[in-house]
């Protein structure tokens, strides 16, 4: 932790916010917070993480967490009705940490969706009641059907440090201390649509597996940036170097920057200085961006939002 005062201005980076907005019925992704996305057609959709409760830092710190089924409904009633879509098709938290895997057993349960990870998010789906029909555990390289879309597991890992790091190996059962949430499996997740051929990288997690993501291709990155702006350097060009470049992606949009003790009913916040450094990370993300002429985006909370739209060589 460092020891400079307040946080980044996103004003600073509002021009960002230009991703283009998805039509109704048409495939496209919405921005729930950290890096919980709903990606869907109108028909199918599917869900990272379904991270809604947001407890607060003292909470967070000094007592147990668990799921507030309040912020869970009133987040899903509204993503969900935008959508045009009554459930989900899949829920898939990127590892099993409190801020992706906390809510998932209840988002599941709540939208009829299975829950689909390793073995330490299946852990969590059993200790948040899910049978155990609904709890699918998946291995890298495993490709999973889900109504219009295709999920590709690609192992992963979480950017340093990893300050609860270890696996769940039994029913997880709320409340409990954070540090009960251990990393798991973090996966690199390749998300494809049938219907339209599009492709995307979910990287829930600044933490990448050098050359694991070779031979797979996607359009669009979504790109995990907590904790990164801390990072040398050195270590965000090699981030880039088996993420982006690697699956060849066209455009980036930026996600687990906000602050997630912060609730979803107020504005979003960047992560303070003390944690992270947004400035940082986007200054050297754009002069890699700008080399490779790929464009770099903050999206926009609750907006159904088409990443895909105006890319070379593809409709929109």
């Amino acid at each position: 932790m460092r020891l400079k005062p307040g946080r980044p201005d996103l004003h600073r980076h509002a021009s960002r916010h230009d991703v283009a907005p998805a039509e109704a019925g048409a495939l496209g992704v919405t921005f729930l917070g950290v890096s919980t996305l709903l990606v869907s057609d109108g028909a199918s959709a599917v869900m990272t993480d379904g991270f809604f409760s947001r407890p607060g830092l003292l909470r967070v710190a000094l007592g147990r967490i668990a799921p507030s089924p309040g912020r869970i409904d009133a987040a899903l009633a509204r993503a969900l009705g935008d959508a045009g879509v009554a459930g989900l098709d899949a829920v898939v938290p990127v590892h099993s940490h409190y801020d992706h895997a906390l809510d998932s057993a209840v988002v599941a349960a709540r939208t009829g969706a299975p829950l689909l990870g390793g073995a330490s998010t299946a852990n969590v789906g059993r200790g948040g009641g899910l049978a155990e029909d609904r709890v699918r555990t998946v291995a890298s390289g495993d490709v999973v059907g889900c109504g219009a879309f295709t999920l590709t597991f690609v192992a992963s890992a979480h950017c340093p440090p990893d300050r609860y790091p270890g696996t769940i190996d039994a029913p997880l059962v709320p409340p409990a201390r954070t540090a009960a949430y251990r990393c798991g499996e973090a996966w690199s997740l390749l998300v494809g649509h049938g219907p339209s051929g599009r492709t995307a990288l979910v990287q829930g997690s600044a933490g990448y597996v050098a050359g694991s993501l070779a031979g797979h291709r996607a359009e669009v990155a979504y790109l995990g940036v907590g904790q990164l702006g801390v990072q040398p350097e050195s270590y965000l060009e090699e981030y880039w170097e088996h993420t982006v470049r690697a699956v060849g992606a066209r455009r980036v949009v930026l996600t687990h920057w906000d602050d997630f003790f912060r609730p979803l009913d107020r504005p979003l916040r960047a992560l303070p200085y003390a944690g992270d450094d947004l400035d940082a990370t986007i200054r050297i993300l754009d002069r890699l961006a700008t080399a490779d002429g790929v464009t770099v985006h903050l999206p926009t909370l609750w907006r159904r939002e088409d990443p895909w739209s105006g890319l070379p060589g593809l409709p929109g």
